[in-house]
């Protein structure tokens, strides 16, 4: 289900038409303070706005009575009003009070871990059950916003404590939880305890950190006082033109001091969310420092984010608050998706068998339909239905998917399940196919030649996919690739073309004397319309030598790799040094000085040769030799022996741990992997006080890491429907 609903915002984006529009933007000026104005009406009628488009065809919504400007009216009408008076025609203040957010559950701590800390779902469950089996936060498998009585109690000493209480609730505050399915077997995701820790009293480091100073903030804010403020609208006048600005007072901050969503920064948050105007009455005439014509064009809907995601399966009843992280971790792993900065974006893997669901199996891509299957299991899991016989219709009933998949298994043509179905900007078939083969989507397109067949880029997403880079995908497969032009000293021709990842120039052709001539993959910022001569020329001359090094006198050079363009200084037996460019550095251009500056940087904590630089060597293993070595990791220190990773236990630090200690803590983890094994279902229940909680079975919705203080968590279950 998360598939399609990726493949279906996809669509949307395909299927988008831009409209544009034009308004003025003024900046006036009151008693020696500035503020802006923008244009809402003209001669009484209202102006266009980007909610007045139809997305699929670019135009203004049929009936709505609005008035669309292009460039040229703006321009007539600023300079029309550009001398004329102004006056303030009504003014309102409306008082308006907002409330803290619920505690956190699961879903919602994903969200905003994901907005704020650029958590993924995944990394965000790692990290907040270490920090539950270290025993800082209840437990954080819940859709429960419910706090109990002793959470109530301390919460609201700490407000008393750290804010003064005038910042404080006049009474206790509870939440009742709204989503669907929720079972209310937790409370909310919480600071453990009957008194919670500030972040900088739990010694703790890096993401569990970042975690815990969240959960605190947001549980404090709950029993904090309501924010309140005030919303300004000010209607201006200027000759047949209505002008309108906002304003924003924050009257008292309340919770604001501890958390505000979305923010990193309370104080920040505060001062962003306020919009000071001058002080302005009916009448005042203030003066025109300035007034600009701007152009707008709509934009498509955004992709899906994993907090988005998860907050849409939440409401949709999709899922459960254990398996969010596994749904997008599983998607991603499996190829139906692809991660790009904070997007996730759909294959056309995922088109395909999106397709082939809809219109061979469109119950199991039905939202209502898995809502209902998971309301299903929830009452298998308290015995309120029974399992065979849900199981047996499912699979063998007279609309079951075994008798689905019978009736159907003639009717699926596999060149048609493998064949992506993208809709036409217009009314006419596209001319070319695109089908996903063994090596990855390709175009494929008949002609009198026969079928002609080129693959596509992988960094180019369905709803990137274009008449003009089919057309240039396929001239280069049929006509060979675009030249560039020659280099300047060989004479040898560059040509541009179209990878599996991407596009790149090419010095000359394949020969069998030289299989393998010289490519250079573009760098970011620079695309196959603005590529020059020059430019292509100095990437084929990558790596380029700026010079040696003043102290040690290693060769310095500047290249493009993988993970984007980079320096490197060649320090002989110690290896090699690296540090990547910094923005406004170019590759092309930098010279050796700058080169000096980005190597004398400490480089963090990777060695010269890529490696992770130890903190300590504790010295060498007796059954092998190995080193025995201390690192930090996202999660602390920790020690390394091999492919064994330990934790430090509590208590120690990085110099107080000896090879002895270290040893012994390794024989450890190894008995307990060893005896992991052969753990049955029967012992495979733990408590997290005393060791790590093992992986639950794929039919388990059993109980697993749970310390009796916080109470018996509600079942775990992978719904593996969700996540296709």
């Amino acid at each position: 289900m998360a598939v399609r609903l990726l493949v279906t915002r996809e669509r949307q984006r395909r299927a988008f038409r831009t409209g544009s529009y034009w308004d003025l933007k003024a900046l006036l000026e009151h008693e020696q303070t500035p503020f802006e104005a923008r244009l809402t009406t003209l001669g009484g009628i209202r102006l266009a706005t980007g909610s007045d488009f139809d997305e699929s065809t670019g135009q203004i919504v049929a009936g709505r009575q609005v008035l669309l400007l292009n460039e040229a009216q703006a321009r007539e009408l600023q300079a029309r009003l550009l001398t004329q008076p102004w006056s303030v025609t009504h003014l309102e203040e409306k008082p308006v009070t907002r409330k803290p957010s619920p505690p956190f559950t699961t879903s919602t701590l994903q969200q905003e871990a994901n907005r704020k800390l650029r958590l993924t779902a995944r990394d965000t469950m790692r990290v907040a059950q270490s920090l539950y089996e270290q025993g800082y936060i209840s437990y954080m498998r819940t859709d429960s916003v419910h706090l109990s009585q002793q959470a109530i109690a301390a919460t609201r000493e700490c407000v008393q404590q750290m804010y003064g209480s005038q910042y404080l609730s006049p009474q206790p505050r509870q939440y009742t939880t709204k989503s669907k399915g929720a079972q209310e077997a937790h409370e909310a995701i919480r600071p453990a305890g009957s008194a919670f820790r500030t972040p900088q009293e739990t010694g703790l480091t890096g993401r569990e950190l970042q975690l815990y100073d969240l959960i605190w903030k947001r549980t404090v804010a709950t029993q904090m006082a309501e924010a309140r403020q005030t919303h300004i609208t000010v209607q201006l006048q200027v000759e047949d033109a209505g002008f309108r600005t906002t304003g924003k007072r924050i009257d008292f901050p309340g919770f604001f001091r501890a958390y505000v969503e979305g923010s990193d920064d309370p104080d920040a948050a505060i001062e962003d969310q306020e919009v000071i105007l001058p002080l302005l009455r009916v009448g005042d005439a203030p003066e025109c420092q300035e007034l600009r014509a701007v152009g707008h064009e709509t934009q498509p809907p955004a992709r899906y984010t994993e907090a988005s995601l998860v907050k849409t399966l939440e409401s949709e009843g999709i899922g459960r608050p254990s398996t969010y992280a596994t749904i997008i971790g599983t998607i991603i792993d499996r190829g139906y998706a692809q991660m790009v900065g904070h997007a996730l974006i759909p294959t056309f893997t995922a088109f395909a068998v999106t397709t082939l669901l809809e219109k061979h199996f469109p119950d199991l891509v039905d939202p209502g339909f898995t809502a209902r299957m998971e309301q299903t299991l929830d009452e298998i899991s308290t015995g309120e239905a029974q399992w065979l016989p849900y199981l047996r219709n499912f699979y063998l009933g007279d609309s079951g998917l075994e008798t689905q998949t019978r009736e159907r298994e003639g009717a699926i043509d596999p060149n048609e399940a493998r064949t992506v179905q993208l809709e036409s900007p217009s009314e006419a078939a596209l001319p070319y196919k695109v089908r996903i083969g063994r090596f990855g989507p390709y175009i494929e397109v008949e002609n009198d030649s026969g079928s002609v067949k080129a693959s596509i880029p992988k960094d180019l997403t369905p709803a990137d996919l274009s008449f003009e880079q089919v057309e240039i995908l396929l001239r280069q497969k049929t006509e060979g690739p675009d030249k560039v032009g020659s280099h300047p000293d060989t004479g040898e021709p560059i040509y541009l073309l179209v990878g599996n990842y991407g596009p790149y120039v090419q010095l000359g052709e394949a020969t069998d004397a030289s299989p393998k001539p010289k490519r250079a993959s573009l760098p970011k910022g620079v695309t196959t319309d603005n590529l020059t001569l020059e430019t292509a020329v100095g990437l084929l001359a990558l790596p380029r030598t700026l010079g040696t090094h003043p102290e040690t006198g290693g060769k310095i050079q500047a290249g493009l790799g993988r993970f984007g363009p980079y320096i490197v200084h060649d320090q002989g037996k110690e290896g090699k040094d690296y540090r990547s460019l910094k923005a406004g550095d170019d590759v092309l251009t930098i010279a050796l000085d700058r080169s000096l500056e980005l190597l004398a940087e400490p480089k963090g904590r990777r060695g010269s040769r890529g490696q992770i630089k130890p903190l300590r060597e504790l010295g060498a293993h007796p059954e092998d030799a190995d080193p025995v070595n201390l690192y930090n990791g996202p999660y602390g220190p920790y020690i390394k022996h091999g492919k064994t990773n330990v934790s430090l236990p509590e208590g120690e630090t990085i110099e107080t741990v000896t090879l002895a200690m270290a040893l012994e803590l390794l024989a450890a983890k190894s008995s307990q992997k060893k005896s992991g094994r052969k753990t049955s279902k029967a012992t495979a229940i733990q408590t997290p006080a005393t060791t790590k909680t093992s992986k639950t079975t794929k039919t388990s919705r059993k109980t697993v890491g749970t310390p009796a203080k916080t109470g018996k968590p509600r079942g775990s279950r992978k719904t593996t429907s969700s996540g296709s």
